[in-house]
């Protein structure tokens, strides 16, 4: 095998090593179930913050139903969840944290990975919303 194979191979192995971990890294509950005390509306290259009013029991289903979104931690019942949604491809981690406080609900969408998600988080949270006030 000649250098350019060698090479190949070994960018090969790294990439599938480098995937390998976007999925199977663990989560740390502890660093990705919160939200900052003080927040407010914003957008940020990583992800976003939404206040909005509403019922957390009424959102849930319908971050229930995205694909390839699950639980990380937390219930309705205690007021604060925490949902790994992946990106369909490469299986990238996106983490959305909703909390009720009062008759408002805080949603902390970001990224794990890189420095921005081109809008994906954006998206995903508005048409949430969008949902949830056609309820």
């Amino acid at each position: 095998m000649n250098w350019a194979g060698v090479i190949a191979l070994l960018l090969l192995v790294g990439a599938v090593c480098g995937l390998a971990w976007i999925r199977l890294a663990p989560d740390d509950v502890a660093r990705w179930h919160h939200v900052p005390e003080a927040v407010t509306t914003r957008d940020m290259d990583g992800g976003v913050i939404r206040i909005v009013p509403g019922a957390l029991a009424e959102l849930n289903p319908i971050i229930r139903q995205t694909p390839r979104t699950r639980l990380l931690a937390g219930s309705v019942q205690s007021g604060m969840v925490t949902y790994i949604t992946r990106s369909k491809l490469f299986g990238f981690p996106d983490y959305t944290t909703v909390a009720q406080r009062g008759d408002d609900l805080i949603l902390y969408a970001r990224l794990r990975y890189g420095k921005s998600d081109m809008g994906v988080n954006k998206a995903r949270v508005d048409h949430w919303l969008s949902e949830l006030a056609q309820e």
